[in-house]
């Protein structure tokens, strides 16, 4: 049985709003440190990592104090549960799900029964993530998968045809609507044509703008009434020389080409696709007009560095909050858990029949 007081109401104080900043944790339980620092610190959310999930009661827990460090009882709480290769929450405590290439494949052949499977994933990762308490998946990805994709995508993908990934990515997003779990659509403005791994080197794309309208930025555009969306790192030469995350041009073409008005997180400040001081590209990034920068390793030194240049929250990124929580749906009390699964195999048999 789910609890039916989940639901947020706005917690943000108009006079004294949260740190632009996500954080990481550094392990699975807070340090006294930690506990210190975040209650001084007072970061809008936190993100999880596998380090940081080892069992259910562990998990919970350590949710529980970081929203008490914080005094907000829905403080959001992140984590990257897409299934398959990006999983945090492990077997045996977690059950594994499909990567979005699976899904997406059966899409291709058929329509209607890869969107309802792509959906019934979602909502069964997002019960999942509802029963610990963690309210955002950074997921799914509408990247266009291409021939030339770096396996830091590759799988992950939907698909290679615009408008399945545009279908998949709003049947999962809906999904995890419908769990109680808010959906971070990424990688804006796109991360499928990246030959290296933006994690370890940073990546250009030499496409023209038009290639990019028409292919790359189409999915996003689909989704630009989600709530919230993640920037990718990725040079995209036809608009500007920096980093999508620090560029305010790019920003132009997420907000004003592609349209997206949901709440903008950076993609973790910690990957060497961005390069610099991290209290720079804090800066750099929110001046871009990134909503909120997300820093993920749990270092204390760095975060340190980070909350001390991460200004609030703005009133137009708390509206956008606001606006996000109001899209989350509860899920019933009493729930045929089993049933969704049964399905979900059904659909996948049938899939891996014909596909």
């Amino acid at each position: 049985m789910l609890s039916s007081d989940h639901n947020p109401v706005s917690e943000l104080d108009r006079d004294k709003p949260p740190k632009a900043m996500i954080l990481g944790v550094s392990g699975i339980s807070l340090t006294d440190a930690e506990k210190s620092f975040f209650r001084y610190a007072n970061p809008f959310g936190f993100i999880l990592f596998q380090r940081n999930c080892i069992t259910p009661q562990q998990t919970k827990a350590l949710i529980k104090d970081l929203r008490d460090c914080v005094g907000r009882p829905h403080a959001p709480v992140l984590i990257d549960q897409e299934g398959g290769r990006v999983a945090r929450l492990k077997p045996p405590h977690w059950p594994e799900f499909p990567p979005a290439r699976m899904l997406g494949k059966m899409a291709e052949e058929h329509p209607d029964l890869g969107v309802e499977a792509t959906k019934i994933n979602s909502q069964l990762i997002g019960l999942e993530l509802y029963d610990l308490g963690i309210t955002v998946n950074c997921a799914p990805l509408a990247d266009v998968l291409f021939d030339v994709t770096n396996n830091a995508i590759g799988d992950r993908a939907f698909s290679s045809d615009p408008a399945i990934v545009s279908d998949c990515a709003r049947a999962s997003a809906d999904g995890y609507l419908w769990s109680g779990v808010l959906p971070v659509i990424k990688h804006i403005p796109g991360h499928g044509r990246t030959l290296v791994d933006p994690h370890h080197t940073q990546s250009v794309v030499k496409a023209s703008k038009q290639e990019l309208h028409d292919i790359d930025f189409a999915p996003f555009r689909a989704l630009r009434d989600m709530p919230l969306g993640m920037t990718c790192h990725i040079i995209f030469e036809a608009y500007d020389s920096l980093p999508t995350s620090l560029s305010p041009v790019m920003h132009d073409v997420i907000r004003k080409e592609i349209g997206f008005d949901g709440l903008l997180i950076s993609d973790d400040l910690n990957m060497k696709g961005v390069h610099g001081r991290v209290e720079d590209l804090v800066v750099n990034s929110l001046k871009a007009g990134t909503d909120i920068a997300l820093h993920c390793n749990g270092n204390m030194g760095e975060m340190v560095l980070v909350s001390g240049v991460a200004p609030p929250m703005s009133f137009a990124a708390m509206d956008r909050w606001d606006r996000a929580q109001a899209r989350l749906g509860t899920p019933p009390m009493f729930l045929d858990k089993g049933g969704l699964l049964d399905r979900l195999d059904m659909l996948l048999g049938v899939a891996a029949l014909t596909v």
